[in-house]
């Protein structure tokens, strides 16, 4: 599953949660990523399929992530161009990846638990929080930390970073650059949804 998600993370082509500290407002967007991505796991241990984990992740991934910032820095500098149907379109499909990505990949549990680490790191306005996933046969963790900054005084993700350095919006720019020229991203719109129907149709 880990690796699983590691390949999630670059490139288009989790027992309950254990806390090292107690949540902060900063870190409540993750915590509640966390408790649905393993209720996600537990779901797929228990033979729930795809829709049904897609289905319980969509209102989670909504509340947890700032999807229209995700969205508009994963296009880059180009997205100030694009007319506003599309960047409708690609906010809602980038909802619908994320929620495909998490429960296409998290569908197993093998004793993984979330830690939240203790340090948050400022980065501007925004913070850093620090996660694990340590796997159940105690091998070792798989570092994952989260972006998150405040949207109308609420904390919301807006990256993930692989091993606390690989910036998954940086990724999807250079993933994204020839599929989006000034003013047009249905190239890009076309490619999100044969991924997101790909994904669909894993168990």
């Amino acid at each position: 599953m880990i690796r699983h998600f590691r390949i999630f993370l670059l490139g288009l082509a989790l027992a309950g949660p254990a806390a090292a500290r107690a949540a902060s407002p900063e870190s409540a967007p993750v915590t509640a990523l966390d408790a649905g991505l393993l209720a996600a796991m537990k779901q797929g241990a228990a033979g729930q399929g795809f829709a049904a984990r897609a289905k319980a992740l969509t209102p989670i991934v909504a509340a947890a992530y700032d999807l229209p910032t995700v969205a508009q820095n994963s296009v880059g500098f180009l997205w100030a161009t694009l007319p506003p149907a599309q960047q409708t379109a690609l906010i809602d499909l980038f909802a619908r990846f994320t929620v495909a990505s998490y429960a296409s990949q998290f569908n197993g549990y093998h004793g993984e638990q979330f830690v939240l680490l203790p340090a948050e790191k400022p980065l501007g306005a925004a913070k850093i929080v620090e996660t694990q996933i340590k796997p159940g046969d105690g091998s070792a963790p798989t570092e994952i930390d989260y972006v998150v900054h405040q949207v109308n005084g609420a904390w919301r993700i807006s990256d993930v970073l692989l091993g606390g350095t690989i910036s998954q919006v940086a990724v999807h720019q250079s993933d994204f650059a020839a599929l989006v020229k000034a003013g047009d991203a249905s190239a890009l719109i076309t490619a999100l949804s044969a991924k997101i129907a790909a994904l669909s149709g894993t168990n």
